[in-house]
């Protein structure tokens, strides 16, 4: 049975459960083909273990997971002896956004592949180190390397992918209409606004404000299970006042488990992007809604160029103006049915991790 390690944060992301989903899809993904998947974390001092160690469980990653310190010493799960044992016959590291970065692990397995999940941050920060030593180089954002992106690759050959979803682990969840669109969100995200040359690209939050006012001009209602700093205080009372409903996001997508279940009760997602992922044109599709689609949930999201490669109009509606998103609400919920059905087969069709991981394989020869 090939052996696949897969480096990413649990621990260093606590009370995310969507964080969680989008990692792990990566493990079952590998799973569903015949592999024999370790899960890898270096994490911070501080980081709480008890978070991972409830997630590996969930995931059936017992004995097959292990949080190390910044020196590869093991604070949890398999010790450091036997995983670089396992690293040695290992046949991939799947390295989601460079996390892990021991050396000694990192050298073991036979290929290895760095993921990007945060297309323009990584090439635009990420160091030489963090990059290095990689086989190669897969991001989410598909327009990275071509003209219609002004993204700079420098001299890393980007490959295209796609955000995996366990078609099993998500299964359809009827709603009688679209009444309430939600997402999980952070107001400012984990990095802050980023130049590149004349450009400045701002945060998640600046997007959120272009489209303050859809709940107003909307028949539906919109909520957003909202991580905001308290010094944010100003948008959230703005949100509040133009009609959003904001719920906390520790209870309700804390875990795995609260995270499916938040997704599943709702009727479909509305959500915007990044500025980067968004003015860059990046292709960049947010593995969060690749879930709503699983669940037979009908998305209308932010184009961030994706509509490229993805079928637009039924189940998928992609805006770039407020008119574009109000006339989207309203043929989701007037149509309803027919998006909802259109949804799942748009996660089977481009999402399913089996084909993800397999389309990923084949390419590196594995």
């Amino acid at each position: 049975m090939p052996i696949a390690i897969v480096g990413g944060a649990i621990a260093n992301k606590p009370s995310n459960g969507g964080t969680a989903w989008s990692r792990l899809s990566w493990v079952q993904g590998l799973e569903q083909l015949g592999f024999s998947v370790y899960f890898v974390e270096q994490a911070s001092p501080d980081a709480p273990r008890c978070f991972f160690t409830s997630v590996m469980q969930r995931f059936g990653l017992e004995g097959k997971s292990a949080l190390l310190d910044a020196e590869g010493r093991t604070a949890a799960g398999v010790s450091q002896t036997e995983l670089l044992d396992i690293a040695r016959s290992a046949d991939l590291l799947f390295n989601f956004s460079g996390h892990l970065d021991w050396e000694p692990l990192k050298r073991g397995p036979r290929i290895k592949v760095y993921y990007d999940a945060d297309p323009g941050y990584t090439q635009l920060w990420q160091s030489g180190a963090r990059l290095a030593g990689h086989d190669f180089y897969f991001t989410v954002g598909e327009n990275i390397g071509t003209a219609a992106c002004d993204i700079p690759t420098g001299d890393v050959p980007w490959r295209r992918t796609r955000p995996p979803v366990a078609l099993g682990e998500w299964p359809v969840c009827l709603s009688s209409e679209a009444q309430r669109f939600t997402t999980v969100a952070s107001w400012r995200g984990a990095f802050g606004p980023i130049e590149h040359g004349s450009k400045r690209f701002g945060v998640k939050a600046h997007q959120f404000r272009k489209f303050i006012d859809l709940p107003r001009r909307a028949s539906q209602r919109f909520e957003i299970a909202l991580s905001i700093d308290p010094g944010d205080e100003r948008d959230r009372d703005a949100l509040t006042r133009h009609g959003w409903a904001l719920v906390d996001p520790v209870t309700s997508t804390g875990t795995p488990e609260a995270f499916r279940r938040y997704v599943q009760n709702s009727d479909a997602e509305f959500s915007v992007a990044q500025g980067i992922y968004v003015e860059t044109n990046s292709g960049w599709f947010s593995d969060r809604t690749t879930r709503y689609l699983a669940s037979g949930k009908p998305v209308l999201v932010q184009d961030t160029g994706f509509s490229r490669h993805l079928p637009t109009g039924k189940g998928l509606l992609a805006f770039r103006t407020l008119d574009e998103a109000v006339a989207g609400a309203a043929e989701i919920a007037h149509n309803y049915d027919r998006h909802s059905e259109a949804a799942r087969q748009i996660a089977e069709e481009f999402f399913d991790s089996r084909k993800v991981v397999a389309r990923m394989l084949e390419q590196i020869g594995l």
